[in-house]
C-alpha cells in the first residue's frame, strides 16, 4: 500500500496534476466525521472545518482551472442538479431544521465542482487513478491507526471490527474504500493499464482490509461488480474469461471447502433474527415506511438529513431518498442509474466500460444496505468517475495551468 502513488503509470493525454488534486478534496469531504475514537482526539467540529474546507477548496482550485467554465454535457450531472433542485425544494420549509439548508449548500458546491472537472472527462483513467490514489491513502492511514493503536482500530463497539483510528471512519466506510480500488485495480491490470506486481501491491492490502471490516455489503458489491465487469468483456478478452473462470473455481472451492468459515463470517456472530432482519435495519425501514405523511412529503420528502429516522441510520439509499427527496427524487435517482446503464450497454467494449460497468453494479448492489445515492457521498463519486469513463471525445478544458 505504500508504494500505492508510484505505481500506477502516467496517463498518455495528461490532464493538470491539480485536477486529481481537486477531486482528492472532494473525496476527502466525503469521508465523514463519525467513527470509532481516534488516537489523537478530534473534536467533531474541527473535522467537519478539514472537509468542508476540502470541499471548497476543491471548489475554487476547480474555478482556476476552468475559468471559461467549460463544461462536458452530461445527462448524469443534469440529472444530479435535478435532484439538488428537489432537495433545496424539499427543505426550504426548515421541517429537517437548519442542517438541511447546510445540507444543501454542501450539495450545491458538490453538484457545482463535479461540472467543472467534467471539462476534463474524455474516457481517460484520469479520475480513475486519481480515485484508487486518494482512497488507497485513505487505507494506508486505517492500517496505520491499526498498527499504532490496534484496540482503538478494533474496537468493543463495532464488534471487533476494524474502523478507523487515525480519521473517524467506520467499518462500512473502510470496506467500501477497500472493495472499489481492489476491483478497480483487477481490471486495470486485466486491461494491460498496469503491471501484475503494481496490482498485487493495492489488491492484496485492500483484501486484507476488507476481510477486517466484516463489511458483507462492500464484499457482495465487489463480488457483484466484477462479475458485471468481467461478463461485459467476456466476448472479446480471452484474459477476462480466464479470470472469470478463475473467480468460478476459486468461488466454488471455498464454499466446499470454507463453507463454515464463510458462514461464520458473515454472521458475524449474530443469531438468525438478527442476521435476517440486517442487524436490525429492517424494524427501521418498517417504522419509517409506516410513518403518516403529507403530499408534499410524499413528493419531496423532508429535506437532507444526517440519513436517519428516529435517531436510528436508514441503511438503505432507496429509503433514504424517499425520506428527504420523496418519489421525485427517487425517480430522479432511477433516472440517472438507467441512464448511466444505457450508455455503458451502447458503447463498445473496453476496459474503460467494463471500469464503469463495475462502479455502477457496485453502487446499485449497495444502495440496498448503505445510503449515499440522493446527497454528496462517495457513491456520487464512484458514479461520476464511471460517468468520465463513458464520456468520449476530446475533453472542453484541456488546457493547463500556466
Amino acid at each position: 500500500m505504500a508504494e500505492l502513488t508510484a505505481t500506477l503509470p502516467a496517463e498518455t493525454k495528461s490532464a493538470p496534476k491539480a485536477v486529481s488534486a481537486a477531486w482528492a478534496l472532494l473525496i476527502l469531504n466525503t469521508l465523514g466525521s463519525t467513527g470509532a475514537q481516534t488516537v489523537i482526539p478530534l473534536p467533531r467540529a474541527v473535522i467537519q472545518l478539514v472537509t468542508m474546507g476540502a470541499l471548497m477548496g476543491a471548489f475554487l482550485l476547480a474555478l482556476v482551472l476552468n475559468l471559461r467554465v467549460r463544461i462536458r454535457p452530461s445527462a448524469y450531472l443534469m440529472l444530479l442538479s435535478f435532484l439538488l433542485l428537489t432537495s433545496i425544494v424539499a427543505s426550504v420549509d426548515l421541517e429537517s431544521g437548519l442542517g438541511a439548508l447546510f445540507r444543501c449548500f454542501r450539495f450545491a458546491v458538490f453538484v457545482a465542482t463535479l461540472w467543472l472537472l467534467s471539462g476534463w472527462w474524455d474516457g481517460s483513467f484520469t479520475f480513475v487513478r486519481a480515485h484508487i490514489r486518494m482512497f488507497g491513502a485513505v487505507l494506508i492511514s486505517v492500517v496505520l491507526g491499526l498498527v499504532t493503536a490496534p484496540g482503538k482500530a478494533m474496537p468493543d463497539i463495532y464488534g471487533g471490527r476494524l474502523s478507523g483510528a487515525v480519521w473517524p471512519l467506520t467499518p462500512p466506510q473502510i470496506g467500501q474504500y477497500a472493495a472499489v480500488i481492489a476491483g478497480l485495480a483487477v481490471l486495470m491490470w486485466l486491461g494491460k493499464r498496469t503491471d501484475a506486481k503494481s496490482a498485487l501491491i493495492v489488491v492484496v492490502p485492500s483484501l486484507g482490509v476488507l476481510l477486517l471490516t466484516h463489511t458483507r455489503t462492500a464484499t457482495l458489491g465487489l463480488v457483484a461488480g466484477l462479475i458485471v465487469a468481467l461478463l461485459s468483456q467476456g466476448l472479446v478478452s480471452a484474459r477476462a474469461r480466464k479470470v472469470f473462470a478463475g473467480i468460478v473455481l476459486v468461488a466454488g472451492f471455498a464454499a466446499l471447502v470454507l463453507g463454515g468459515l464463510l458462514q461464520a463470517w458473515f454472521l458475524r456472530g449474530q443469531s438468525t433474527d438478527d442476521f435476517s432482519s440486517l442487524t436490525g435495519r429492517a424494524k427501521v425501514w418498517d417504522a419509517l415506511l409506516s410513518a403518516p405523511r403529507t403530499g408534499f412529503e410524499y413528493l419531496f420528502g423532508v429535506g437532507l438529513t444526517d440519513k436517519s429516522y428516529d435517531g436510528l441510520p436508514i441503511d438503505n439509499s432507496w429509503l433514504a431518498i424517499y425520506h428527504e427527496q420523496g418519489f421525485v427524487g427517487i425517480g430522479i435517482v432511477a433516472a440517472f442509474l438507467l441512464v448511466l446503464v444505457a450508455i455503458a450497454v451502447l458503447r463498445p467494449p473496453s476496459l474503460a466500460r467494463a471500469c464503469a460497468i463495475f462502479l455502477i453494479a457496485y453502487c446499485v448492489s449497495a444502495s440496498y444496505t448503505e445510503a449515499g445515492l440522493g446527497d454528496a457521498s462517495p457513491y456520487l463519486l464512484h458514479l461520476a468517475v464511471a460517468a468520465s469513463l463513458l464520456a468520449t471525445g476530446e475533453a472542453p478544458a484541456r488546457e493547463k495551468l500556466a
